[in-house]
């Protein structure tokens, strides 16, 4: 039987709608070998996430999705099998957190001014370490102001929209050095998103060591491409569903890699099999 696993999970601990000890089970109950917690810009799930695992004889592999910006694109660089106690990890994404919070009271004083009724109480009560635009959209769902998460995003939330604010300036090429210093594997998220691929030759230098080719939002064709553009600059091709709860967009298990994959990223991490 063929192992399967969604490198690509969050939770609670940023901005999805479940618990990572919830996923970990969800993970199990749809037969999944194992996954990747890889929150925004935090840590603080995994703890749960690999007690949980235990239980579940599942595999956690010990992750971050770390945000940055590069001109006007959002890019994300994921990290695997790094050390989440790593100082100056942890020191970054502290900042990281500090400017999530920062950019959210500024998106809610946005939206008061466009004559919306919400606080930013109201919008901290749905947080459990890590705030962001996911947590106004579920108030503004929950006030009625529009009907779904997706709505929220593209009426006020998204770049572009009234309520959008930029997020604090850190370079794709800083978030690879900070992965690579926790002793992680730095991967691009999601290029078919923002045409990241661009930046390749950039991040390989500063040391990147994947990319991300399944993802339920790439079409064929843009996986056969990254796949070869993986191939091309020795690359490791991964995957994963960019899960944040059962009632977002991808379900757990999208977007799935084999056991090869999850071995060569422990390699590359430095890790025994």
């Amino acid at each position: 039987m063929t192992l399967l696993f969604d490198l690509h999970v969050h939770t609670m601990a940023s901005d999805g709608a479940e618990t990572p000890a919830e996923v970990v089970a969800r993970a199990k109950s749809i037969g999944l070998a194992g996954i990747a917690v890889t929150d925004h810009d935090t840590v603080a799930g995994l703890a749960e996430a690999l007690e949980a695992a235990k239980k579940e004889n599942l595999l956690v592999v010990p992750g971050v999705e770390i945000s940055t910006e590069e001109g006007e694109r959002e890019i994300h660089i994921l990290g695997y099998f790094l050390d989440p106690t790593h100082p100056n990890l942890l020191a970054t994404l502290r900042w990281l957190k500090e400017k999530r919070l920062e950019r959210v009271v500024e998106m809610v004083r946005r939206l008061q001014n466009l004559g919306i009724p919400l606080t930013l109480e109201e919008v901290v009560a749905k947080v459990r370490v890590a705030a962001g635009r996911p947590h106004v959209a579920r108030v503004l769902v929950e006030k009625g102001v529009v009907a779904s998460i997706e709505e929220a995003f593209q009426r006020f939330l998204g770049r572009g929209c009234p309520a959008y604010v930029p997020r604090a300036r850190f370079s794709p090429v800083e978030a690879v050095k900070v992965v690579h210093q926790a002793g992680g594997v730095p991967v691009l998220a999601h290029p078919g998103l923002n045409s990241a691929e661009e930046l390749l030759p950039e991040l390989i230098k500063a040391g990147l060591q994947g990319i991300e080719v399944e993802y339920p939002e790439h079409t064929p064709e843009q996986r056969a491409y990254y796949r070869e553009l993986a191939s091309s600059f020795g690359l490791i091709a991964t995957g994963g569903s960019d899960y944040h709860g059962p009632h977002y967009r991808h379900p757990l298990g999208a977007a799935v890699v084999t056991e090869e994959v999850v071995l060569a990223l422990r390699r590359a991490a430095g890790k025994s099999e």
